[in-house]
């Protein structure tokens, strides 16, 4: 169970290859049998390597599926996108997306709704999340919805507002929040909510990873175009990678907690990440969030070049302690440096099984909606960094309420966002 893989084309083929049988025969045994079951019209907005993973998974999930039109902003990752798909045997004979159905720029997303899909994955950056969500809702569209799925406090309210209509409606939202699809999390949850360590006192979430990818920019790219391609150092598109990365923990924590936090204060900054082309997100936080009850969630994680790695949380209790990690092995319960107990059942590819699940819940009309975890775990990042760029306490209904927009008034290939770096102390909450 590895997070964010990197999606070259010789690992995507490899990995298909070795999920492929599997997986279909893992999933919906009945429907593989009746080949008379209805398609399920696929639309992928955002053709990176985690939307191409996802549509992969999301075919490997139901042999109904079809994937029959995509959108991106540049129309060379959408054709990388289809290559990478088209050459997978287990799938190839169910991706339809003539030239009519290949959606370019910021128009993109509507076209792909309005030429007929019955669930969207949506892989773009964060930034487009919450109105993406929102119009497919609308539309009546199911939705696969890649974390995290605001970068803003406004976008969190439109998403939760999004998640309520898809209930009313028995729509399926499920969350790239991923852990919460593991077989071995899920049995640690239901051990420390019955009372396996005793009272929960403290918990710690850790992201530590090398660097990321870089695009050269190029003559002809504008500022819009450099931003989009590199939106990964961008706050107002990804978020900072407190949000865009670290989410997954943070979600582990409070899942483990059964709550939310009530304020945090923390610190971060740029200590390698100091030239231009790296926008304006850190490259380190570290955040103190607390708990209505007193107890606190110790949030650390950076992405440096050579340092140590770190991947896991841990929760202790007044009687052991707990750890999530995803290592083989790595979900486990301890006291006095004794286990108590070691995950051992099968590690479940994650990425799968949201699908899995997702497609199952389609099938079945009985509407899976991951919306109220997928909104307060994203705000829960936003939370943290909104601390550490201000260098303030920020209280849970602060964020909540804040009234701060990330990103441009409209959206067009010419300039873009103002790039200001947050200075703790002299940044404010808006």
């Amino acid at each position: 169970m590895k997070l964010e893989r990197a999606c070259t084309r010789r690992n995507f083929i490899s990995q298909s290859a070795a999920v492929g049988a599997g997986a279909l025969a893992a999933t919906n045994l009945a429907a593989a049998a009746d080949k008379k079951a209805s398609p399920i019209k696929i639309g992928l907005v955002g053709c990176g390597g985690r939307g191409t993973g996802a549509c992969r998974q999301a075919l490997l999930a139901d042999p109904g599926a079809k994937l029959v039109a995509m959108a991106d902003m540049f129309s060379d990752r959408l054709e990388g996108s289809l290559e990478r798909l088209q050459v997978l045997p287990a799938i190839t004979d169910r991706i339809e997306v003539p030239e009519k159905k290949r959606f370019v720029g910021f128009e993109a997303f509507d076209k792909l709704l309005a030429s007929g899909v019955d669930v969207v994955l949506l892989a773009t950056p964060p930034h487009f999340r919450p109105a993406h969500l929102e119009k497919a809702v609308t539309a009546g569209v199911h939705v696969f919805a890649e974390k995290p799925v605001a970068v803003d406090g406004p976008g969190i309210r439109s998403v939760l507002a999004s998640c309520q209509l898809a209930k009313k409606k028995k729509l399926s939202v499920v969350s790239g929040l991923c852990l919460r699809y593991s077989y071995g999390f899920q049995e640690l949850v239901r051990r420390l909510q019955d009372g396996a360590i005793g009272d929960i006192l403290s918990l710690q979430a850790n992201d530590y990873r090398g660097s990321i990818w870089y695009k050269e920019r190029q003559p002809d790219w504008t500022d819009m175009h450099y931003q989009m391609r590199n939106w990964y150092y961008y706050t107002w598109l990804s978020g900072d990678f407190n949000v865009e990365q670290h989410v997954h923990f943070l979600d582990v924590c409070s899942w483990a907690k059964g709550a939310y936090p009530v304020k945090a204060i923390g610190m971060g900054g740029r200590h390698v990440r100091t030239e231009k082309k790296y926008g304006n997100i850190f490259d380190h936080h570290s955040i103190v969030y607390e708990y209505a009850d007193g107890a606190r969630l110790y949030s650390n994680t950076r992405q440096m070049k050579g340092c140590k790695s770190n991947l896991s949380a841990e929760v202790q209790g007044s009687a052991g302690r707990a750890r999530f990690s995803e290592r083989r092995n790595g979900v486990t319960l301890d006291a006095k440096g004794k286990d108590l107990w070691v995950y051992r059942g099968e590690n479940n590819d994650v990425y799968q099984t949201e699908h899995d699940e997702l497609f199952a819940s389609i099938r079945s009309g009985q509407p899976i909606n991951n919306g109220e975890y997928m909104a307060k775990s994203t705000l829960l990042a936003i939370m943290g960094r909104m601390a550490t760029y201000t260098g303030q306490e920020i209280t849970w209904d602060m964020a909540l309420n804040s009234k701060e927009v990330l990103g441009p008034e409209k959206y067009e290939w010419g300039p873009a966002p103002t790039v200001r770096i947050a200075m703790p102390g002299l940044t404010k909450f808006i």
